[in-house]
């Protein structure tokens, strides 16, 4: 887990590192152990008041698309001094008038043992034609869980941050151990084989 505190200097460094006008306000940073995603805000086109749903949604994508080349260099630069500092891939996104596009992001395999009712769970799901693997339906299921108890994560996450502050106030502390630049991926439990914007931009 990670801390308020290392989020909190997560975001301030960008906030200070992005150049300004890059996007319309601060942007959002959402930081886990192999990734920071980083979402900004771009202009919306101009259009008249009257015009179509299609004109409107393929102005807005060619936005976005024309965004993303012109700023390509400026978010590669940023995205390499990140990873050297915080050990993590940094991915980019845009919203646009209400539509939010992410360019690339990491998608870390987590492996896991499922017993035989866990597995036939991902097996009728595939059958069903919901998803087209295990894996494919294991990721539904997160999805499923994450947007029915988004409050109880949160609540969830609140406690973890607790237990790792009294825990930091131990005996056994040493100064510096909680440093989001240590907080990376580890312990062979998630590998990353993506490459996310910072190659590709």
């Amino acid at each position: 887990m990670i801390t308020t505190e290392q989020k909190e200097k997560l975001r301030g460094w960008f906030a200070g590192r992005l150049p300004d006008g890059l996007f319309e306000e601060p942007a959002e940073v959402t930081v886990d152990r192999e990734e920071i995603t980083v979402v900004g805000r771009i202009p919306a086109p101009r259009l008249a008041e009257d015009v179509s749903a299609a004109e409107r949604e393929a102005a807005v994508t060619a936005r976005i698309q024309e965004f993303r080349e012109r700023t390509r260099e400026t978010r590669i630069a940023v995205a390499r001094d990140a990873e050297h500092r915080f050990r993590r891939k940094v991915s980019w996104g845009v919203v646009c008038d209400g539509e939010r596009a992410l360019f690339t992001h990491v998608a870390a395999p987590v492996m896991t043992r499922l017993r035989q009712p866990e597995r036939q769970v991902l097996d009728t799901l595939i059958a069903a034609g919901v998803a087209r693997s295990r894996s494919d339906a294991l990721a539904w299921c997160v999805r499923l869980v994450q947007r029915h108890t988004d409050d109880w994560l949160v609540e969830l996450r609140d406690s973890l941050e607790q237990v790792q502050r009294v825990r930091a106030q131990g005996p056994d502390a040493t100064p510096d151990s909680t440093s989001a630049s240590d907080s990376g991926p580890g312990h062979g439990e998630v590998a990353d084989s993506s490459t996310p914007d910072a190659e590709e931009g």
